[in-house]
């Protein structure tokens, strides 16, 4: 499988932790880059449902080791908890597990930062998880990372400074400030936990390249919540593309030898901003058939037919290789199927979408309908099992979008994919 990158093509959402859950089976190693506790990616094995925010999809296969990267932010709470969570379960986690000593922290204040944001400047749509605030004080060179953490000493001194200015902050903001004290504790709990875990993971992953490893890289979020190719300000705040997972990790370009991208069969998205093909009666459909809430917050994701225009330039930011469609089975008694090809905005016709927000939010779709299939996709296992207006369906819109099909998926479960 060489080096391998699998990014979200779309809005998030996309089905990301069923397709690398599949392609661990022939990783030695499976990597997350960016982001934090605001990603959920679902893996449904043997009837068993699992959730996964901080830890990659790969925790659930036997012989796997999978790595934290630098370019995560890991709220220390929260990743205690899911490795407590994965062991209830069964799942061993120990020294299949490694977290970047680089890492940045998610604390108290910027999850209460993160809430008033939300509340004052116009909704985002965040998770409120801290995410943003979190990377702000890495991008403004006041962030705590997991090496303070681990240091007892050294992480109290410097979060107390970081307690006494946010407070100043939140007590502006009207909020009830946070107890040094208390977080201190707190924390310094969870370090003695966490510390076993902690390395260097440039090292730890350059090692095992020269031992002739095979790394799965884990995107999180999609392609159009990148905070630079995204659809900004609604996005979130680190690079979801694949540039991300080379400085996410400290594994350079050219030791990358693939980019898959996975998209739904059609469009969604959670919180704010534009979604251009959005229809609501295709998203009451798939909410009857108890589709489309969000793993981490439940809420109902807004749904819209396929959208070309976003996938084509997608492949292009991320150099996507290889497509995997999932979801395919959302669209089995949908009859007739839309798929956007182009936007028309001010009565020009655009072939890619726009960078302004307010541009995006005004393009109409331009629609082609394609024929339903009016059966189920659920039991097939090949390509040629699937009913003839699937196939075409498929082939229509990996030939839109301009990538090699290699991979569908007909349902949430492990075995419910097809590999061609």
């Amino acid at each position: 499988m060489a080096n391998t990158i699998l990014i979200g093509m779309q809005w998030g959402d996309e089905g990301k932790g069923k397709i690398i859950d599949v392609l661990t089976a022939r990783a030695d190693l499976v990597v997350r880059s960016q982001g934090g506790n605001n990603a959920g990616h679902t893996v449904i094995h043997r009837g068993v449902k699992y959730i996964l925010h901080l830890i990659p999809s790969g925790i659930l296969r036997r012989g796997k080791v999978c790595v934290i990267g630098n370019g995560v932010v890991v709220d220390p709470l929260a990743l205690v908890a899911e490795i407590e969570s994965l062991r209830k379960l069964g799942i061993k986690v120990d020294k299949n597990l490694l977290i970047s000593d680089c890492a940045h922290l998610v604390l108290p204040y910027h999850r209460i930062l993160d809430e008033q944001r939300e509340l004052r400047r116009g909704r985002i749509g965040t998770t409120k998880r801290g995410i943003g605030p979190a990377y702000g004080d890495k991008a403004g060179r006041t962030g705590l990372r997991m090496s303070d953490l681990i240091q007892p000493i050294v992480f109290s001194k410097k979060l107390q400074a970081k307690v006494i200015e946010n407070n100043r902050i939140l007590q502006a903001l009207g909020a009830k400030p946070i107890s040094f004290r208390e977080v201190n504790e707190t924390y310094l709990a969870a370090a003695k936990k966490l510390r076993p875990f902690v390395a260097n993971t440039v090292v730890y992953l350059h090692r095992a390249m020269e031992r002739g490893k095979q790394i799965l890289f884990e995107g999180a979020q999609g392609t159009f919540l990148d905070i630079d190719h995204g659809t900004y300000p609604y996005v979130t705040s680190s690079n979801t593309t694949a540039g991300g997972a080379c400085t996410g990790t400290g594994v350079p370009p050219h030791r990358m030898d693939r980019v898959v991208g996975v998209m739904k069969a059609y469009s969604t998205r959670v919180g704010e901003g534009a979604l251009p093909t959005e229809d609501d009666q295709l998203a009451q459909r798939l909410h009857n058939l108890g589709r489309e809430f969000g793993a981490t917050t439940g809420r109902k994701r807004r749904c819209g037919w396929f959208d070309a225009v976003a996938t084509r330039y997608s492949r292009m930011i991320n150099g996507i290789d290889e497509i995997a469609i999932t979801n395919l089975d959302g669209l089995d008694r949908v009859d007739p199927i839309r798929v956007c090809v182009a936007y028309r905005l001010n009565e020009k016709r655009l072939d890619v979408p726009p960078c302004d927000a307010s541009q995006l939010a005004n393009c109409e779709p331009v629609y082609e309908e394609v024929r339903g299939w009016n059966a189920s996709t659920h039991a097939s296992r090949k390509f040629s099992q699937l009913p003839s207006a699937a196939r075409k369906y498929l082939r229509y819109i990996s030939e839109l979008t301009g990538a090699k099909l290699s991979m569908v998926s007909v349902g949430p479960a492990r075995g419910e994919t097809i590999t061609l």
